[in-house]
């Protein structure tokens, strides 16, 4: 089974998203902010990241970033899903390293499209 980190800082958010994954048969790991999800990314296996951009600790391309850094994460493809839609900002998230950039709300049928094509 595929697993997906998936990052928000809303409750409601990570809850709908996790609904939609593990309806379609991933298992997912729920983190809080940037800084839960690096912890989390080492201690599980990780097939996928969905990171929201707007949290406190480390935002997405923060988080992007440094999971980029660490060889473990280099091929791992990162989708952002967040309400950021301008194109400096998606733009900001490819030189990070981000996989695709996905705007908020998010359509559930689209979602598992994108990651179906990104992930290995």
């Amino acid at each position: 089974m595929r697993s997906i980190l998936a990052v928000d800082d809303s409750a409601s958010m990570r809850k709908m998203v996790s609904f939609t994954l593990t309806g379609a048969g991933y298992h997912v790991v729920e983190a809080v902010d940037g800084q839960d999800a690096w912890d989390k990314a080492q201690k599980h296996s990780i097939d996928l990241v969905l990171t929201d951009q707007n949290m406190p600790n480390l935002d997405g391309l923060g988080l992007t970033r440094k999971l980029r850094e660490h060889p473990k994460f280099k091929t791992v493809p990162i989708l952002i899903l967040t309400t950021e839609s301008s194109d400096q900002m998606k733009q900001l998230g490819r030189a990070a390293g981000a996989t695709g950039w996905m705007v908020k709300p998010f359509d559930p049928t689209r979602l598992l499209e994108v990651i179906q094509k990104v992930i290995r």
